[in-house]
């Protein structure tokens, strides 16, 4: 078993110690300015993600400061939300409103469906009401570098309901999944380097998986984006499901990758564009493309 992170394992418990001993605001807020501490902490990465977020959305160095600022409290209150999983995962209902579950549905009545979401909002929360409303959901996670923080983010999605599977690349379970009718959420706006599609995000290329893309031709079932998004309190949120994505000029999704692909990234593009201080700009999103890993692919 991998313990590469001791430190970050011993923070991160004392973390999770006081947000569950909090009341669910006071733990919100809590992690919200323990977010803007690393801003302090970490000042390098901080303005990297500033000229990233200036350069990428055209906006002047101050906005961009502001959206990434608000990005680290947001994600920083995320933290302690995933962390009280336990105790939120009962009354997920106050916490998070749903639109759209019409199209789960219908999918279900079919062949289950990919969720398909990004690192914006809090997709952990929106995952557990989903399983809270009866869905079989399962979320797709990578391995962290110590294998007590993979365990803990496993247990802490089971504690919402959610069935946690291991990296996208174990097709067999995920194909068995979704023919039982099920739903894996999968957020999609990380570089997936040589193995993905080059395709616009927010308006620059970067490397796309193409999973959902392909599940859809192979076995028929629905795509369907979704997105979690905090509300101006703070504290509740809105799950936005949107209806399934439709191929062009009457093709199925995913009949076409590079098409499939360029819809969704567009998709994605336009919700972060509406909320981008909720989006990961700290994420070195364009990286493989800007390195010109593609360029003898003649992309």
């Amino acid at each position: 078993m991998s313990q590469g992170q001791p430190v970050i394992w011993h923070l991160l418990n004392i973390f999770i110690s006081v947000v569950r001993r909090l009341p669910h605001r006071s733990a919100v807020v809590l992690g919200g300015r323990l977010g803007l501490l690393v801003t302090k902490a970490t000042p390098k990465k901080f303005h990297e993600a500033c000229a990233r977020c200036e350069r990428i959305l055209g906006v002047s160095k101050e906005r961009a400061e502001e959206i990434v600022t608000g990005s680290y409290r947001h994600f920083g209150s995320a933290a302690a939300e995933f962390a009280r999983m336990p105790d939120a995962a009962q009354n997920i209902d106050s916490l998070v409103s749903c639109s759209g579950l019409e199209y789960l549905h219908d999918a279900a009545a079919k062949r289950g469906a990919m969720l398909v979401t990004a690192h914006i909002g809090n997709w952990e929360y929106g995952a557990a009401c989903l399983a809270h409303h009866g869905f079989p959901v399962n979320a797709l996670g990578a391995d962290q570098r110590d294998s007590r923080i993979t365990e803990l983010i496993k247990e802490l999605r089971e504690a919402g309901g959610v069935t946690a599977l291991g990296k996208a690349g174990d097709l067999k379970v995920m194909v068995s999944a979704l023919k039982r009718g099920e739903f894996i959420a999968v957020p999609v706006d990380q570089d997936a380097k040589e193995f993905g599609a080059v395709s616009p995000f927010l308006g620059f290329p970067a490397s796309t998986p193409t999973g959902p893309e392909r599940l859809a031709a192979r076995l028929g079932c629905d795509v369907i984006p979704v997105f979690c998004i905090r509300n101006s309190d703070g504290i509740t949120m809105d799950l936005k499901i949107y209806p399934p994505m439709q191929g062009r000029d009457g093709k199925p999704f995913g009949a076409d990758i590079q098409e499939s692909t360029d819809d969704l990234n567009r998709i994605i593009s336009e919700e972060i564009c509406r909320h981008p201080e909720q989006w990961m700009w700290m994420y070195p999103r364009w990286e493989s493309v800007e390195r010109g890993i593609f360029d003898d692919r003649g992309n």
